[in-house]
C-alpha cells in the first residue's frame, strides 16, 4: 500500500507491505530514496505506551462522556465569556482533512479566529513574505529545479540533516552538471561540510547579506530590467535601500559569493528555520525574494526562491487556513469579498471577522485567564514552545484543557480530558509537501484501542455544539471534496490555489489518488512562468527594507559570558521525540542532550569535552554536558530542540527561549536567544543499565544530572553526574534509592568502597540480571555500556555475584563507540580504523570498506570530517 512519510516537508513516498516499509520508487518526491528516519519508521509502530481510551481526570470514560463534557465546557465558556474565550492549538502532523474540520469549526461556527498550529513555529514567516511579494502564499519552484540549477544557496538550512533526501538531489546535480552549492549559516553544519562555499554570517546577518547581494547585482548590471518593468512594482525603492546594506562578512568572501550570484541565472535559494525563526524573518525572506525578482529568477527551470517546510503537512495546513491569521482556501481576513464568499460557502453566518491569537500570544492569553477552554491536538507545547515553563504554568491554570495525542506527553499530563488519537499508519487523508505536491497518507493497520482520527473528534464536537449538518462527514474523502470545492468556489483565477478538478472526486478515486501538484495542470508545475502573480495588479511586489538595514554585530562574550543560543534539529530525531526517542537505532548517533560550544569559548571558560555547563537566561536554567564543536562560531552555542524531561533532567532547551517574535508572522526567534554560560564542577559519575521499564527517580538531595537512552533488547541506559556529595554513611542501596525508582522487594548484590567513593549494585531475578548500577568519583573507573550489556547476556549463580560486580570472569568487551552510519550500524572507531589502516582518502572508499555513507547519505558530512582530520594529522 502506498503512503507518505510523516516526518519532514520533503514528503517522501513509502510502500507498506508484508516485508515492511520501503521507499516508493514511483513517488516524484523521492523516487524510492529514504533518510534514516524514514527507513526506520517500521520500528516506531509499537503501541505499548499508546493512549488508547478517553479519560477525564485520569478516569477511563466512553467517547460519548468525554466529548459531552468537552462540548459542555466549551459552550459554557462561550456563553459566559464569548467565542474568543476558547481556542484550538493544532499541528503540522495533522492531515489536511483534520486541519479542514478543525478550522471550519473554530472560525466558521464557533466564530473565533483562535485556532493556531505548531507550524507557526517554523513556517509562518515564509507565509507572510510570500503574501507580501506574490499576493498569495505560493512556493514558485518544484524539486525538479534542484536538478536543473547551476547554483544552490542553502540559507539557514542544514538540509543534509533536516531534508536529507532533497539535499542528496542537490549533490547529484553537482555530480551531473557541476552545480555549485553554497551554505549561508553561522555554524559549519553538516550541510556546510559538503558545500563548495560556506558563508559564516553572524546570527541574523542574512537580511543585510541578501540586500547587499541585490545592490551588488545592480552595480554589475546583473538585473533583468525587462522582467522588472513588465512583472513587478516597487523595485526602485528596494534598490535604494539595498545600496545602504553592509554585507557583514569578509570582503573577499563576499566578492566570491557575489560573483557566483551575479553570473548564474539558474539559481535556487533554499531557506529554512535558520532564516524563518528570527525577529526579522519576514523581512529576510523578502530580501531573498527581492533578489530573485530583480534578476528574473522566478518561475524558470532551476531558478526560484524555495521555502523548505519543516513538517509533512505544513503546506496543507496553510491551504485550509490552519494559522490564526488566515481564512480557509487562501482567503484573507482583510478582504471583505473573501469573508462573504466563505460565509456563504459554509453557510456560516457567525464566521470569525478578525484573526485569532498566534501561538505565543495564545498561550499568554491562556496564562492570564482570557482563554477558558483549550483543545491541544497532535503537538506538545509544554515542551516545544518558547518559555516552556511559562507555557506549562499556563496550561495548569486553564479551567478546561483537552489534549488529543497518540502518546503521553508533558502536555497530556496537564490536561483535564485526554483523547486517544489515531496516528500515522492508522488514518486516511492527504498531505502537501514543500513543492505543492499532494500525496495520500493511507491507513495500513488498525488504530489501537479506541483511538480516533482528529477530524472525527472535531466533527463530533461540532455536532454536539449544534452544527450537525455542517459536520456530517462520513469519511476523509468527503472532507477533501469540500476542501477542493471551496478552493474553486467563485475562483475566477484570482487565487492560484485551485483544486477544482478534485471537487467531485469519488471515494474510490480518492482512495487510489496518486501524487499531484497544485495548481492541477498538464504542463509546467512551476508558478509564475508567465510573469503573472496573485496581486491585484498581477505584478510581484518588491518590499523596501530600510534604510538603514540592520547590520549584524559580533557577540560580546566578555560581558557575563553571554552567548547567542541557537536551537535546532538533529539528524535522526523528530520534534519532542515521542516517536523517534523510542527507537534505539535512532538514539545511537546522539545518545543524550549536549551543548555544542566553540573550542575557543570552551578554552576561555576552562570547559573540557563532557564537562557540565549551566546555560541560563531570564526564563530558566539548563545543565548539559559540553560537546566541543569546531564548526560552532565563537560567541554562539547550539542545543538540540528535541530533548525533554522524558530523556533527562535538563528537560527542554526551549525553556530558555524568550517571547521575541517576528512582528508580521508571529514566528518565535528560536535562533537568537541570549544566554550565559557557567562551568559546573562535578563530584561523581554513574552509569546504569536495566530492563525496561527502568526509570530515573532522582531526588534533589542527590545533586544528580541524568539522562537516559533506550538500547537494544529492551534495555535502558542511564547516565548520572553528581554536583553534590553523598551523605555520610551512604550505602549502595541508599545511593540507588536516590537515583532510581526501585521496588521495595528486590534481590540485590552490592559492593561499596566508601573511601574511594565507589558503589556498585545489581538487581537480580534468580540468575538473571535486571539492573546494574555503578557509581564512582573517577569516571574512568566506570565500565563501558558494552561491558554492562555483556553481563546482561549471561546467567549468574550466587557464588559468582562478586564477579558480576567486579567484571571478573567475562571477556573484555571492545567498546563499539558512537554510531555514525545508522543505516548500516557503522561506528566511528570502525571508520577511523579503516581510514588509517587502508589509507582511505574518499567517502566512496570508506563506503566500499565499511558500508558507511552508502545508505541514506546523511552521514557523508561526518565521513568527510574524519578524512580531513586524518589529513591534518598526517601533516
Amino acid at each position: 500500500m502506498n503512503t507518505t512519510c510523516p516526518y519532514c516537508g520533503v514528503g517522501c513516498g513509502l510502500i507498506a507491505g508484508k516485508d515492511g516499509l520501503i521507499g516508493d520508487p514511483d513517488h516524484p518526491a523521492n523516487r524510492g530514496r529514504l533518510c534514516v528516519k524514514g527507513a526506520t519508521l517500521g520500528l516506531t509502530l509499537d503501541d505499548r505506551d499508546r493512549l488508547t481510551t478517553p479519560t477525564i481526570g485520569g478516569r477511563i470514560v466512553p467517547w460519548s462522556e468525554a466529548l459531552g463534557l468537552v462540548a459542555h465546557r466549551f459552550s459554557q465558556a462561550m456563553i459566559e465569556h464569548g467565542p474568543d474565550s476558547v481556542a484550538f492549538y493544532v499541528s503540522g502532523q495533522f492531515l489536511t482533512e483534520d486541519y479542514y474540520v478543525a478550522n471550519k469549526l473554530m472560525k466558521g461556527f464557533i466564530g473565533s479566529g483562535n485556532i493556531d498550529t505548531n507550524s507557526r513555529l517554523c513556517m509562518a514567516s515564509p507565509v507572510a513574505a510570500h503574501i507580501r511579494a506574490f499576493g498569495e502564499d505560493l512556493v514558485p519552484g518544484v524539486y525538479a529545479d534542484f536538478d536543473e540549477a547551476d547554483l544552490i544557496l542553502f540559507a539557514g538550512s542544514n538540509a543534509a540533516w533536516c531534508h536529507p533526501v532533497l539535499f542528496q538531489r542537490a549533490l547529484r546535480a553537482r555530480d551531473a552538471r557541476g552545480t555549485k552549492i553554497v551554505v549561508i549559516d553561522p555554524r559549519r553544519s553538516a550541510t556546510a561540510e559538503l558545500a563548495d562555499l560556506h558563508i559564516p554570517v553572524e546570527p541574523g546577518g542574512d537580511l543585510a547579506l541578501f540586500a547587499a547581494l541585490l545592490g551588488n547585482c545592480a552595480e554589475r548590471g546583473a538585473l533583468d530590467p525587462e522582467f522588472i518593468r513588465r512583472h513587478t512594482s516597487g523595485c526602485d525603492d528596494a534598490l535604494i535601500a539595498a545600496r545602504t546594506a553592509h554585507h557583514g562578512i569578509d570582503n573577499d568572501l563576499f566578492s566570491e559569493l557575489a560573483d557566483l550570484v551575479g553570473s548564474t541565472p539558474r539559481m535556487i535559494t533554499a531557506f529554512s528555520q535558520g532564516v524563518n525563526q528570527s525577529a526579522i524573518a519576514t523581512d529576510t525572506i523578502n530580501a531573498i525574494i527581492n533578489l530573485h525578482l530583480a534578476t528574473g529568477r522566478v518561475g524558470k527551470p532551476g531558478a526560484s526562491p524555495f521555502s523548505l517546510t519543516g513538517q509533512p503537512n505544513a503546506m496543507g495546513g496553510r491551504e485550509v487556513g490552519g494559522l490564526a491569521n488566515q481564512l480557509a482556501g487562501h482567503l484573507a481576513f482583510d478582504n471583505a469579498a473573501h469573508h462573504d464568499l466563505l460565509a456563504r460557502f459554509w453557510s456560516a453566518p457567525n464566521l470569525a471577522t478578525r484573526p485569532g491569537l498566534k501561538a505565543v500570544d495564545l498561550f499568554d492569553a491562556v496564562h492570564d485567564g482570557r482563554i477558558k477552554a483549550l483543545w491541544i491536538a497532535g503537538t506538545n507545547p509544554a515542551e516545544s514552545l518558547p518559555r516552556s515553563n511559562h507555557v506549562r504554568e499556563a496550561i495548569e491554570r486553564c479551567p478546561t484543557v483537552v489534549a488529543a495525542d497518540c502518546w503521553p506527553t508533558a502536555t497530556t499530563a496537564r490536561a483535564h480530558i485526554v483523547l486517544p488519537a489515531a496516528g500515522w499508519s492508522e488514518k486516511d487523508g492527504t498531505v502537501t509537501n514543500s513543492e505543492r505536491l499532494i500525496s495520500r497518507q493511507r491507513a495500513f493497520r488498525n488504530a489501537p484501542g479506541e483511538a480516533k482520527p482528529d477530524w472525527w473528534m472535531f466533527a463530533e464536537l461540532g455536532r454536539r455544539l449544534g452544527h450537525a449538518a455542517a459536520f456530517d462527514f462520513p469519511n476523509a474523502a468527503s472532507i477533501f471534496r469540500e476542501h477542493a470545492a471551496l478552493s474553486a468556489f467563485e475562483n475566477n483565477g484570482e487565487r492560484v490555489f485551485n483544486l477544482a478538478a478534485l471537487a467531485t472526486i469519488p471515494d474510490e478515486d480518492y482512495d487510489a489518488l496518486r501524487p499531484l501538484h497544485w495548481p492541477i495542470t498538464q504542463g509546467d508545475q512551476r508558478l509564475f512562468a508567465d510573469g503573472s502573480f496573485s496581486t491585484p495588479s498581477r505584478r510581484a511586489r518588491f518590499v523596501t527594507l530600510g534604510p538603514p538595514l540592520p547590520t549584524p554585530e559580533a557577540t560580546d562574550t566578555a560581558i557575563l559570558n553571554t552567548v547567542t543560543l541557537n536551537t535546532g534539529r538533529l539528524r535522526d530525531q523528530w520534534h519532542s521525540m515521542t516517536r523517534t526517542g523510542r527507537v534505539p537505532e535512532l538514539m545511537a548517533h546522539r545518545e543524550a542532550a549536549s551543548l555544542e560550544i566553540a573550542p575557543e569559548d570552551a578554552a576561555r571558560l576552562g570547559i573540557a569535552a563532557g564537562d557540565l555547563v549551566e546555560i541560563g537566561s531570564g526564563h530558566g536554567k539548563v545543565t548539559l554536558p559540553a560537546l566541543l564543536a569546531p564548526g560552532q562560531a565563537p560567541g554562539t552555542v547550539f542545543a538540540a530542540m528535541h530533548w525533554t524531561q522524558d530523556q533527562g533532567s535538563a528537560g527542554t532547551v526551549n525553556q530558555l527561549i524568550g517571547s521575541a517574535c517576528d512582528p508580521l508572522s508571529g514566528e518565535p526567534a528560536y535562533k537568537h536567544g541570549r544566554a550565559s554560560l557557567k562551568k559546573v564542577e562535578t563530584l561523581w559519575h554513574g552509569i546504569a543499565l536495566g530492563r525496561i521499564p527502568i526509570t530515573a527517580n532522582v531526588i534533589p538531595a542527590s545533586g544528580a544530572i541524568w539522562s537516559r537512552t533506550p538500547r537494544a533488547n529492551g534495555l535502558m541506559h542511564l547516565r548520572f553526574t553528581g554536583v553534590a556529595n553523598f551523605a555520610a554513611g551512604a550505602t549502595c542501596r541508599s545511593v540507588a534509592a536516590m537515583l532510581l525508582d526501585l521496588p521495595e522487594l528486590i534481590e540485590t548484590v552490592d559492593y561499596a568502597d566508601i573511601k574511594r567513593g565507589v558503589f556498585r549494585l545489581a538487581v537480580m531475578q534468580g540468575s538473571t540480571v535486571q539492573l546494574l548500577l555503578h557509581v564512582a568519583r573517577d569516571p574512568k573507573t566506570l565500565p563501558s555500556i558494552e561491558a554492562l550489556e555483556q553481563r546482561f547476556a549471561q546467567t549468574w549463580a550466587e557464588p559468582e555475584a562478586g564477579a558480576l560486580l567486579m567484571g571478573l570472569g567475562t571477556a573484555r568487551p571492545v567498546a563499539k563507540g558512537r554510531i555514525v552510519c545508522v543505516c548500516h550500524q557503522v561506528t566511528e572507531p570502525a571508520i577511523r580504523t579503516a581510514i588509517a589502516s587502508a589509507g582511505l582518502t574518499t567517502v566512496e572508499a570508506i563506503g566500499m570498506a565499511t558500508k558507511a555513507g552508502t545508505g541514506c547519505g546523511s552521514c557523508v558530512s561526518e565521513l568527510k570530517g574524519f578524512l580531513r582530520h586524518e589529513l591534518v594529522a598526517a601533516e
